[in-house]
């Protein structure tokens, strides 16, 4: 098996990098991304995990889903999960892909031996106003007819207005950004939004005894940076603070984000399981 292997099941299209052997790490982007955004962060963990990168339905490389609710969203990880014959699996969303893992936490307690979060928000009231060029683009009757005619220019700046830092946008998450239709993208933010509004992410958490990584930047731009301290709450999570920066730290702060993550699978696997008491 090479360190590269790409394959389609679920309706998404699945990477695989590093070997097969190593403990699982998967990582699920954000709203209208795909897997290449986890790009800069990828030859760090695959040096040390099966690294398995999801486009979620409508996004990348995968065709649209009849439905995108967050849970659903995690019942197609967890079937995707099951066919690779993986049983333990530390997982890893960033943004809104952090609500599909821990939907699929909630779902799947024993698949999911660790979480790790990063720039997900806690709560719809930690929404900040957007960048203007992103409201230009989602809201009617402008959004549709500008988002149809985005360019790579437009999309960069569109992904660069949420640092707060100069980034480096692998080309081809430019691409697949651009894949991503009006509707789909839409549609996602609606049920993400959904989602949390239903119930908190931390009260969500606070529910599931797995450890837990929660990672954020204090220049957040899409997040309100002081609401990551809704999540000291959580008994089992620890939260770690970028100083300055935005809102993709795999882009903003590569190494520093890679290194929190492979500390925390190394600080789990040292850890013995809690057993349930007889």
């Amino acid at each position: 098996m090479s360190d590269y292997d790409a394959e389609h099941l679920h309706g998404m299209r699945v990477v695989h990098d590093g070997p097969r052997q190593a403990p699982a790490l998967l990582l699920i982007h954000g709203s209208g991304f795909s897997g290449a955004s986890w790009s800069p962060v990828v030859p760090a963990l695959a040096g040390r995990h099966h690294v398995i990168r999801v486009d979620l339905p409508g996004c990348g490389q995968s065709p649209p889903a009849l439905s995108y609710e967050v849970p659903i969203q995690a019942g197609r990880v967890a079937a995707m999960l099951d066919d690779l014959g993986l049983r333990r699996v530390t997982t890893v969303g960033h943004s809104s892909g952090g609500y599909i893992a821990t939907a699929l936490a909630e779902q799947r307690p024993n698949l999911v031996s660790s979480l790790a979060l990063i720039s997900s928000g806690p709560s719809p009231e930690a929404l900040l106003p957007q960048p203007l060029l992103l409201r230009f683009l989602l809201a009617p009757p402008l959004g549709p007819l500008l988002w149809s005619r985005r360019s790579e220019a437009m999309i960069r700046r569109g992904i660069s207005a949420t640092c707060a830092r100069a980034v480096d946008i692998p080309d081809d998450l430019v691409a697949d950004v651009r894949g991503t239709t009006y509707r789909t993208f839409r549609t996602v933010l609606r049920r993400n939004t959904a989602y949390i509004a239903q119930r908190s992410v931390p009260e969500r958490l606070a529910a599931i005894e797995v450890p837990m990584l929660v990672i954020f930047g204090t220049a957040d731009r899409r997040w309100e940076p002081s609401s990551v301290h809704q999540y000291d709450a959580v008994p089992n999570a620890r939260v770690e603070l970028l100083p300055g920066v935005g809102h993709i730290p795999m882009f903003e702060a590569p190494e520093r984000t890679s290194e929190l993550l492979l500390g925390f699978t190394a600080t789990v696997a040292e850890t013995p399981p809690v057993l349930p008491e007889a």
